[in-house]
């Protein structure tokens, strides 16, 4: 482990799946993570000992993405506890497909009050806060892009966070900040997996020419080369880190 960086990693949604991923990964690379959650707090924990237990620093953090108050209070915390804060990974969200004839309003509410207020929220503190040389990860996903019916909301809000991606790269001109996105296309996670039968499963998996499924790893991998020192020229881009599958 590179530990000499002294960065500190904010990380949304970092009890499981890709954001685990993400976390585990920032931390092995020298990074102090701030494992943040909504709800999963044993998760966490358990995030925050499988990092420690290699030798890596890392603290639980709580907030609801979506609760503007929360994610200040989240930002508050890690800079009391480390002093500052240098990256900023965007990575918790929710996924619910219904077409747009049967999408109710919980169903939208829901998805934008997450996936792009949410982003929101912690880009603005962000904008804020973050330290000289800094670094914002936001996740996207690939249903920019492949537009399948079912996805329409959730693809809108990923297409929202991109358009912030695009944005803030200009607001933060002169402060050393890149902003990028990672656009992952299927992930074997629970997020995704749950509730498809195997049939649509077996399908996806061979859509891309690579025929698998991304693995959470893949995804922190991309997450990485963009926080560290070989991303340093990577800025206003969306990364589709999905196979080849658009």
């Amino acid at each position: 482990m590179n530990g000499d960086t002294n960065k500190v990693a904010i990380v949304t949604g970092a009890a499981r799946g890709i954001g685990a991923a993400i976390a585990e990964r920032l931390a092995g690379d020298g990074f102090t993570v701030v494992v943040n959650y909504a709800g999963s707090a044993a998760e966490a924990e358990a995030v925050v000992g499988r990092i420690e237990a290699k030798g890596g620093k890392a603290i639980a953090a709580q907030a609801d993405v979506s609760d503007a108050a929360a994610v200040a209070r989240m930002f508050d915390a890690a800079q009391t506890a480390f002093g500052g804060v240098d990256v900023l990974v965007n990575n918790a969200g929710i996924m619910k497909l219904a077409t747009i004839a049967e999408s109710d309003d919980a169903l939208f509410d829901s998805q934008i009050a997450v996936n792009l207020k949410g982003s929101f929220n912690t880009l603005r503190e962000a904008a804020k806060r973050l330290r000289e040389g800094g670094r914002i990860i936001n996740l996207s996903s690939s249903v920019v892009g492949l537009y399948q019916p079912g996805y329409a909301v959730y693809a809108a809000t990923k297409a929202g966070v991109e358009a912030m991606t695009h944005v803030m790269v200009k607001e933060l001109r002169g402060r050393n900040i890149t902003v990028n996105a990672i656009a992952p296309g299927p992930t074997a996670t629970a997020l995704f997996l749950d509730g498809k039968p195997q049939s649509v499963i077996d399908t996806l998996t061979k859509l891309a020419p690579l025929e698998r499924l991304g693995q959470p790893e893949d995804i922190a991998s991309a997450v990485a080369f963009l926080a560290g020192p070989d991303g340093a020229w990577i800025n206003g881009q969306v990364l589709r880190a999905n196979g080849g599958i658009i």
